[in-house]
């Protein structure tokens, strides 16, 4: 018995794993499950006409919608960003760095009005904007282009150490063997970093599926057009209707688990598929 807890790992396994249980209750579990059962104070046909509301089902399409289209526009180009950061010098680099920061320092609500200022029709972007019909602020593309800019660290800074550790030395023994430069990427680099891409991308959909603050002040909030669902739960709570509330958070809370588990699932079975080829 001596021998066997002289190898544990952690010393004090029994404690630490009861503290992390302890913890995660609190913080985590125990909320979430409250969700649950004040939304199981409702009949079955009440918590459907909750979650199945015209207005409830516009908020879903349009936060899920524009959360996977957010999430990927910032795979895409987080992924070049992080790319021109690691394997480029240029002046402004250091500045361009710790600019990408910039979201997670900046208090949503200040974001949302910047950027809600920026694209208005009299705006610095919008008033070029407004002549050729293009409208962002107000509109469901105002809700994108707030979500694209909280979620653009998550996929940069995951990315980025990746890209750091991947020897240039591995492009360059494909190019010596002949390999295009759209060969090496696809097929040296991209196999590297896909793991970490994805999850870049989820944590930049998970962000964006819960963002408030930065969207009310661009979005317009009209009802089956530009409201979102976290919108709609804010409201539900100010009219005191906490089970409603509660029942399309439950939707809410079920839509993203199912998304970020197919998302978690795709990124092992990359992770296994680079392993075997390696």
């Amino acid at each position: 018995m001596a021998a066997t807890a002289s190898r544990r790992v952690l010393p004090g396994f029994g404690l630490t794993l009861g503290f992390t249980i302890l913890y995660l209750s609190l913080i985590v579990l125990i909320p979430l499950s409250a969700v649950f059962v004040k939304t199981a104070t409702l009949s079955p046909e009440q918590i459907w006409a909750q979650i199945s509301a015209p207005r409830a089902v516009a908020s879903y399409r349009l936060t899920f919608g524009a959360s996977l289209l957010a999430a990927t526009v910032n795979a895409v180009f987080g992924l070049i960003l992080a790319w021109i950061l690691v394997r480029y010098s240029f002046p402004g680099k250091k500045l361009v760095d710790a600019l990408i920061d910039l979201p997670f320092a900046l208090p949503t609500a200040v974001a949302g009005i910047a950027l809600a200022a920026i694209y208005a029709k009299n705006g610095w972007i919008g008033q070029f904007l407004e002549p050729h019909g293009i409208k962002i602020a107000f509109t469901p593309a105002g809700i994108l282009v707030a979500l694209i800019f909280i979620g653009l660290p998550f996929v940069v800074r995951t990315v980025q150490p990746v890209l750091q550790d991947l020897d240039a030395e591995f492009e360059e023994a494909a190019a010596s063997l002949g390999a295009t430069r759209w060969q090496s990427v696809t097929r040296v680099v991209l196999p590297a970093i896909l793991p970490a891409l994805t999850t870049g991308f989820a944590l930049a959909f998970a962000r964006a599926v819960g963002e408030y603050g930065s969207v009310i002040f661009i979005a317009g909030n009209m009802p089956l057009v530009s409201e979102i669902t976290p919108l709609i739960i804010i409201t539900k709570l100010e009219q005191y209707d906490y089970a409603g509330a509660t029942a399309i958070a439950t939707v809410m809370l079920l839509i993203s688990f199912a998304l970020l588990l197919v998302i978690n699932l795709l990124q092992a079975w990359s992770a296994r598929r680079g392993r075997k080829e390696a």
